[in-house]
């Protein structure tokens, strides 16, 4: 079996957080796994402490909508017979952007950096901010951003 790119593994993990499935995080994190939550100062560290949170979790774990993924950007490379060969999700850091939707019916974008180390997930920081509305002073500088 081929060994999947750092783009494949962070897809699936996106894939195993949408679907709550704690047996497939487990199989793409790194044995030194962490997440940190910098606007609460803490840190999660380890796979079992993750699970428990989610079982514990008031209302049910939010529903998530994973939306973009950027990593490392394409590379080309010219192999010993001068063909061009594209090497896409290579790099070791890649952003998600996301939504998550509450139980409370509250809506936060959401922002992680995930750091991969061996074609696991070693560490993940995460952001999370409420929608507000724009002050009305810089109405007629900007436009509205329409959903994707």
């Amino acid at each position: 079996m081929a060994e999947r790119t750092n783009e494949e593994v962070i897809r699936a993990y996106l894939r195993a957080i949408v679907d709550n499935d704690g047996a497939a995080l487990a199989s793409m994190r790194d044995a030194d796994w962490t997440l940190d939550y910098p606007q609460s100062g803490e840190r999660i560290r380890g796979h079992v402490n993750d699970r428990a949170i989610a079982d514990h979790y008031p209302g049910g774990v939010p529903e998530v909508d994973p939306g973009r993924l950027a990593g490392s950007e394409d590379r080309w490379v010219v192999t010993p017979s001068f063909t061009y060969q594209r090497v896409a999700g290579s790099g070791d850091t890649w952003w998600g952007e996301g939504k998550a939707r509450y139980s409370d019916g509250s809506t936060w974008h959401v922002i992680t950096m995930y750091r991969l180390r061996g074609g696991r997930v070693l560490r993940e920081i995460t952001y999370w901010a409420l929608p507000f509305e724009p002050p009305a002073w810089r109405a007629a500088w900007v436009e509205p951003i329409t959903p994707d």
